[in-house]
C-alpha cells in the first residue's frame, strides 16, 4: 500500500569522488566558467576540497524551522507512537495530507511547542516566508527559528490547502532570502539540494536530481504539478527549500511516496511558480481566487484517439463547453483539443486545470487548440470560479438523530472541480476531524458516499431522507480514490 509522507540519496560521496578523480591536474574541468549549470554548486576551495559550502552559506540562512503552540493544537493523547516516540506512518500520512497532526506534545500541555516543519524566506525586506499549508494548519501561535538562532513570532498571512502552500510574515532585520527560479525551465536531471528541519534536528542538507516533472497523486480538488526529486525529504522537511545549483528556489518540499514510511528516493515539491502565484494572491487578497474558462475536459486515451480519429494523443480534449462562458465566447467547441495555455504546453487534462489556476480571475490569456487537425490561437478571459453547492447544515443535522454517527465530518454536494470515477451522484466528504465518530468509522476527506444501506444517495436531501428514522449500524458504500469500499457507522 502506497503512503505519502515526507524524505535520501547516498550518492553525495560517490559524486564527489567521481568528480575528483575525473578532474585533470589543471584547475579547469567541471569547475571552469564553461562548465554545466549542475556543476556550479560544486567548487574546489582553498583547502583543495570539493564542496558546495559556498552555495549553502548563501542559501541556508533563508531556510527556517517552524514551531507552533496554542490551544488550536490537538491533543496527542489518542495518537499511536512507536517505541522511539516517533509518529506512526499512518499519523505521518495524515500530518502531511489530512487534518489533525501537529507534531509531538504532551496531551496535558495544549500550549507546549511542537517542532513540525520548515519554511523559506522569499522576501527578506518584507519578511515573507513560504511553507506548507499542512505545517501551520490549525496552529495557534507560530514561531520561526533562524539559522543564527533568533526566534521570531510569525503572522499567518494566508493559507491554501488545494496547493498545500501557506505564507507567513515576520518583522526582523538582517534576513536573507532565496530568489525564485523559473520552474518552467527545470529539466529532469537538474541537480537539486533540499534544505530543511527533518525530525526537528535543525538545518539539514541533502542532494539529488530532478527525477520527474508534472507529478500528481492526490487528485480530487487539489492543484498538483509536483517536481519529483530523489533528494532526501524527511518528516519536518515539509515547507523547506528545494534549490538548484545556482541557489535558486525551484520548489517547496512537501511529501514523499513510500510503502513503508521510509525513504524510497521519491520526494515531491510544489513548483516555485505555483508557490509564488499562490503567495502573491494570499498577500494581495488573503485568499486564493481561482478562475475558470468554462470547459469540461478529459485525457485522450489511445482508444479515444482512434475512435474519434484525432490527430494527437497529447492535450486536453474538450468534452463540453458551458453556455455564456469565456470558452464559448472565445469560440471553443466540443471536440477541440487544448494544447497550449498562456505559454504552457498542455499535455493532458490536469495541465490545463493547473495552467488556468495560475491566472487570477479578470485577466486574459492565450489559448491554443486543435480543430480538425489545424492549430488555432486566440485570447480567452479567465473568470472567477463560483463554488456553490449545497451542504448539510447544523440545523438539519440536529433534526436527524442518525447524523450523530457522522459527527466530525463536513458533508457537501460534490464540487464542480472534482471529477470522481463513479460520477457526480453522491455526498462529498470535504473535511473530517481526527478522532471523531466519522473518522473512527473510516471516513476521510475526499471520500464520496454513494449509498446508505444499499440505497443510492444523489444529493444532500437524499442523504437526509436516507438517515431519517434510522437506528443501529448503517452500511455505507463509499468511493475512495476511485475504488469502492463498504463502511459501517453506528
Amino acid at each position: 500500500m502506497k503512503k505519502f509522507l515526507i524524505l535520501s540519496t547516498a550518492t553525495a560521496g560517490l559524486l564527489a569522488a567521481s568528480l575528483m578523480f575525473a578532474a585533470p591536474a589543471t584547475s579547469q574541468s567541471v569547475f571552469s566558467p564553461r562548465a554545466s549549470a549542475e556543476s556550479q554548486a560544486l567548487t574546489v576551495d582553498s583547502r583543495g576540497i570539493l564542496t558546495m559550502a559556498p552555495l549553502l552559506e548563501r542559501v541556508t540562512p533563508a531556510v527556517v524551522s517552524i514551531e507552533t503552540s496554542g490551544k488550536k493544537l490537538e491533543s496527542r493523547s489518542s495518537s499511536r507512537e512507536g517505541p522511539t516516540g516517533q509518529m506512526s506512518p499512518e499519523e505521518l500520512l495524515e500530518r502531511f495530507f489530512g487534518p489533525g497532526m501537529r507534531g509531538q506534545q504532551s496531551p496535558n500541555s495544549p500550549r507546549s511547542r511542537a517542532s513540525i516543519g520548515s519554511g523559506v524566506i522569499v522576501d527578506a525586506r518584507k519578511g515573507y516566508i513560504i511553507t506548507n499549508h499542512h505545517v501551520v494548519d490549525n496552529a495557534g501561535e507560530i514561531y520561526v527559528k533562524l539559522e543564527d538562532r533568533r526566534e521570531l513570532e510569525a503572522k499567518l498571512v494566508g493559507s491554501d490547502p488545494k496547493t498545500d502552500i501557506a505564507v507567513l510574515k515576520v518583522k526582523a532585520s538582517g534576513l536573507v532570502d532565496v530568489p525564485f527560479a523559473d520552474s518552467r525551465s527545470v529539466k529532469v536531471g537538474d541537480y537539486t539540494i533540499a534544505i530543511g528541519n527533518p525530525f526537528g534536528l535543525g538545518h539539514t542538507v541533502t542532494q539529488g536530481i530532478v527525477s520527474a516533472k508534472g507529478r500528481e497523486f492526490r487528485g480530487g480538488s487539489n492543484y498538483e504539478d509536483f517536481v519529483q526529486t530523489d533528494a532526501s525529504i524527511n518528516p519536518g522537511n515539509s515547507g523547506g527549500a528545494l534549490v538548484n545549483s545556482k541557489g535558486e528556489l525551484i520548489g517547496i518540499n512537501s511529501a514523499i511516496m513510500s510503502r513503508s514510511g521510509g525513504n524510497n528516493g521519491i520526494g515531491f515539491a510544489v513548483p516555485a511558480r505555483m508557490a509564488k502565484s499562490v503567495m502573491e494572491q494570499l498577500i494581495e487578497n488573503g485568499e486564493v481566487r481561482r478562475g475558470r474558462i468554462g470547459v469540461a475536459i478529459q485525457d485522450i486515451t489511445p482508444d479515444l484517439r482512434d475512435a474519434m480519429k484525432l490527430s494527437t494523443s497529447s492535450g486536453a480534449l474538450v468534452s463540453s463547453v458551458s453556455d455564456d462562458s469565456p470558452a464559448e465566447k472565445a469560440g471553443l467547441a466540443e471536440g477541440d483539443i487544448i494544447v497550449g495555455f498562456n505559454g504552457d504546453d498542455i499535455m493532458d487534462a490536469s495541465d490545463i486545470r493547473n495552467a488556468v489556476g495560475y491566472v487570477q480571475p479578470g485577466q486574459r490569456a492565450d489559448i491554443t487548440y486543435l480543430r480538425g487537425g489545424k492549430r488555432r490561437t486566440t485570447k480567452i478571459d479567465v473568470e472567477a470560479f463560483k463554488e456553490e453547492r449545497e451542504s448539510l447544515t447544523a440545523e438539519a443535522a440536529e433534526d436527524i438523530p442518525a447524523m450523530e454517527s457522522f459527527s466530525g465530518a463536513t458533508l457537501t454536494e460534490i464540487p464542480d472541480d472534482v471529477k470522481p470515477r463513479g460520477g457526480k451522484d453522491g455526498i462529498y466528504v470535504s473535511a473530517v476531524e481526527r478522532g471523531s465518530k466519522a473518522y473512527r468509522a473510516g471516513l476521510r476527506k475526499g471520500d464520496i458516499i454513494r449509498e446508505v444501506n444499499r440505497d443510492k444517495v444523489t444529493s444532500i436531501s437524499d442523504f437526509e431522507q436516507a438517515l431519517e428514522n434510522k437506528s443501529g449500524p448503517m452500511a455505507l458504500t463509499v468511493e475512495k480514490n476511485g475504488n469502492t469500499q463498504f463502511l459501517a457507522v453506528r
